[in-house]
């Protein structure tokens, strides 16, 4: 069974999306921990009542190599998932898992991506942009921010009348339906081949 640490900042639904499905599937991976860096995260809610235990920790605490690692290697972690998570993620963990830590971004890189595009910055981007199509990019993650080697993409055509919250909802859709098994398809494949 390989064990995966969610790193989150939000509410916790991809989250727990990927918490069900693992566990619906049969899948041989689980969450076996969540780590946030907001103590009022939705997401702490949502792992406790799915009875996954919860990391709070502060910026600092996640950049300390030793204090990081202490929790990675607590939990036995073979592999990390990015679900709404705002900080980049520190060199030293990076090494640690080459290709065995996932992000997702709202947007089909390379297009709107980098630093300050998250959420529905991204999204009022698309938008204001006049794009025809926005959708989802499960990628890995180097020390570039959005800049790791794509996955997985999926895409959603845009009205011109649709707004940042239209496309957002479209693009939450295409999240719920692909990142839980592009997870477990990309990180349970990748643990097994160490």
């Amino acid at each position: 069974m390989k064990k995966i640490a969610v790193f989150a900042s939000g509410n916790g639904s991809n989250a727990e999306n990927i918490i069900n499905y693992m566990r619906a599937t049969g899948a041989e991976a689980e969450v076996a921990v969540i780590v946030t860096n907001r103590k009022d995260a939705g997401v702490i809610g949502r792992a406790n009542r799915l009875n996954v235990p919860v990391e709070v920790m502060s910026r600092q605490e996640i950049n300390d190599s030793s204090r990081m690692l202490d929790v990675i290697d607590n939990y036995g972690i073979d592999a990390i998932v990015l679900a709404g998570f705002l900080l980049m993620v520190p060199g030293f963990l990076i090494e640690r898992f080459p290709d065995k830590i996932l992000n997702i971004h709202p947007s089909l890189l390379p297009k709107f991506g980098g630093r300050g595009m998250y959420g529905h910055h991204v999204h009022e981007a698309v938008a204001a942009a006049g794009e025809n199509m926005s959708g989802i990019t499960v990628h890995f993650v180097s020390e570039e921010c959005d800049g790791g080697r794509i996955v997985f993409q999926a895409s959603v055509g845009i009205e011109p009348t649709d707004t940042p919250a239209d496309i957002e909802t479209k693009v939450r859709h295409l999240e719920q339906e692909h990142f839980p098994r592009v997870v477990v398809e990309t990180l349970v494949k990748a643990t097994e081949k160490v």
